[in-house]
């Protein structure tokens, strides 16, 4: 069993006593010191207003007399509380889900339930889940400079680098993911975008890192798309701040003509982790799908978007969540929650990928779904720079005809 961080603070709220002393116990046990425990949810948020980015979690009983579980979640999100929230609660998978769905319309992470009696290893899976969740919210390594940043811009360092989504039904490379990664000899590694795009979007630089990443991979997709289906799709990261640039879907029109490709193959992921509520934001969404461009969702589990906002805006594709993924064959909540997304993706004819698989047993429980989910992760192919794609392309290819010849 892996370690969790041991810094993080943990909130308990739990009506019962018994349940508390468990809960304390069982996060001793697995190194949590900073636990603070409250026997009703109205002290619970007292402390929480006191100090809103103190706690990294909340876990919390449902059936609390006074105010319930659901009500402090709708107070969290009123409060804009940033660390996540677990229940403590048997629930039925209807209740797993409807009470995912009414988190995010309150603007409150969610991230699971552990039933009672509780369980260490329960609790274990969630502390994990809430680590892949804390890497959207804050950066593991510390951000590059400004004067690095702007070396690398200006030296041609940002590169382009891919990471293909794979149909597992008849093991197709369906769509590659542009990442953007900064290469420079002042850095000992390959520098990752969560210690360059927050100075990027402070400085706002971002939209000039984007059209020049933009413009390097288009310029290589052709050559890519020798090696794959000529159906492939190049699938490009947008933050939502730029979609308050209305000019945004011209600009990268003007690429694509450029390099002699055009808006249906490409599809451009939208992160989930801040709400889409501006009418620029929902102009430029809707421009850039009128335009033939593919809109995803990206990161589905860390954000606001319910199932209604599914519905009703122009997304042609979902891609679940690491936080979701993890330990999946073990998860209650994230297997019902990928359910009820792939039930929704069939009847609105969208396309919806799970990203983030590192491990075989997710893979094995995600198989199921394999006509319907498209698969991205390290397990099956780690971000490489074009040459080294093109190298794994060769690989997967060879390896995909040798499965075939044994299934004949």
């Amino acid at each position: 069993m892996n370690k969790v961080k041991s810094n993080r603070h943990i909130l308990v709220v739990d009506d019962s006593k018994a349940i508390l002393i468990v809960m304390q116990a069982i996060l001793n046990e697995l190194e949590i010191t900073n636990i603070t425990t409250c026997l009703s949810a109205t002290d619970a948020l007292d402390k929480i207003k006191k100090a809103p980015h103190y706690f990294d979690a909340v876990f919390t009983d449902l059936n609390m007399p006074d105010m319930d579980g659901m009500e402090l979640i709708r107070h969290l999100g009123e409060m804009k509380y940033n660390g996540a929230i677990a229940i403590i609660s048997e629930m039925d998978p209807k209740v797993i889900d409807l009470a995912a769905d009414l988190a995010r319309k309150h603007n409150a992470h969610l991230i699971g339930n552990i039933s009672k009696p509780v369980q260490l290893n329960q609790v274990y899976l969630l502390l994990q889940k809430l680590e892949h969740f804390s890497v959207h919210i804050e950066r593991t390594k510390s951000p590059i400079s400004e004067s690095l940043l702007l070396h690398a811009i200006s030296h041609n360092e940002v590169l382009p680098y891919y990471q293909p989504k794979i149909n597992r039904h008849d093991n197709r490379v369906e769509s590659i993911e542009v990442l953007a990664r900064i290469n420079t000899s002042k850095e000992d590694e390959v520098v990752l975008p969560d210690r360059f795009i927050c100075i990027a979007e402070d400085l706002d630089l971002i939209n000039l890192i984007t059209f020049q990443l933009f413009e390097k991979a288009t310029n290589d997709f052709n050559e890519i798309k020798e090696h794959f289906d000529p159906n492939l799709k190049l699938a490009f990261n947008l933050s939502p701040s730029q979609l308050e640039d209305l000019s945004c879907p011209d600009k990268l029109a003007l690429i694509l003509h450029l390099n002699k490709l055009t808006p249906s193959e490409v599809i451009l992921e939208i992160t989930e982790q801040y709400a889409l509520r501006s009418a620029a934001q929902l102009e430029t969404l809707n421009r850039l799908r009128m335009r033939g461009f593919g809109i995803s969702l990206d990161d589905f589990g860390t954000g606001f978007t319910n199932v209604q906002q599914l519905k009703t805006l122009p997304f042609t594709e979902i891609k679940i969540d690491r936080t979701l993924i993890s330990n999946i064959e073990t998860d209650q909540f994230s297997q019902v929650i990928v359910s009820s997304l792939v039930n929704i993706a069939i009847q609105e004819d969208l396309a919806i990928v799970a990203e983030g698989i590192e491990r075989v047993e997710e893979l094995d429980y995600l198989d199921r779904y394999k006509e319907f989910i498209l698969m991205q992760g390290f397990l099956l192919c780690r971000p490489k720079s074009k040459d080294d794609f093109l190298n794994w392309s060769l690989s997967w290819r060879q390896m995909v005809k040798t499965a075939a010849g044994y299934r004949r």
